[in-house]
């Protein structure tokens, strides 16, 4: 699939900028998945991110920017609209497992097309709400971008979670009043600022546990 020649020479500055080393291979797939991603947004709405000069950093360098807090084996990401962070990280981490829920049919539907364009086998996609979703066993790591507030998430997907696991919650600036909401039986274990190169304001990771699980 065809892509703006910037948008390689942005990927691999940026993966040097963030001491990320990933094969060719695994670079070209990220670039065909962006480039599925900016040809479908055009009729699915999929992404608000249209300019074609910042996708790369926008979409793929912000998506691969948790990287070193990805630790589990089988990684639910929730509200995966467009695939963001599922599919990139999909595609640098072939040995672990990723499952994308969406109750948009359209982004479900895209979602399934990258899969079997890019040959993802690590990937399975759930069309459904994650309220109604009853997987065989609960999750390690759930992963949200973009999704709902910190005190939605953790009521409609709490259940997914397994006692000792983590949210990745990804958003820009500090959510003070979404922290200060989070029901009782919920904390924030740790925060991380997040350095995305060509990205724009602030963006940041939390980790949200339960409160009185025992480590």
């Amino acid at each position: 699939m065809s892509y703006p020649q910037l948008w390689q020479s942005q990927l691999q500055d940026g993966l040097a900028q963030m001491g990320i080393a990933l094969s060719d291979s695994q670079q070209a797939k990220l670039l065909a998945f962006l480039a599925l991603l900016n040809k479908w947004n055009k009729a699915y709405n999929l992404t608000a991110v249209r300019d074609e000069q910042v996708m790369v950093s926008r979409q793929l360098l912000d998506s691969l920017s948790i990287m070193p807090w990805v630790t589990t084996d089988h990684l639910l990401d929730v509200g995966a609209g467009g695939g963001l962070p599922g599919i990139p990280l999909a595609i640098v981490f072939p040995d672990k497992c990723f499952t994308l829920l969406d109750s948009n049919g359209k982004k479900t539907r895209f979602l399934n097309q990258c899969v079997l364009e890019l040959g993802l086998a690590n990937v399975d996609v759930i069309h459904g709400r994650a309220e109604d979703c009853q997987p065989e066993q609960p999750f390690s790591q759930i992963s949200s971008r973009a999704f709902t507030a910190l005190e939605n998430l953790v009521s409609w997907c709490g259940s997914l979670l397994a006692n000792d696991g983590q949210f990745l919650a990804m958003k820009g600036l500090y959510p003070d009043d979404e922290v200060a909401a989070l029901p009782e039986g919920w904390q924030v274990e740790s925060s991380h600022s997040l350095k995305v190169p060509g990205a724009d304001g602030e963006r940041h990771l939390l980790i949200v546990t339960r409160a009185d699980q025992s480590r």
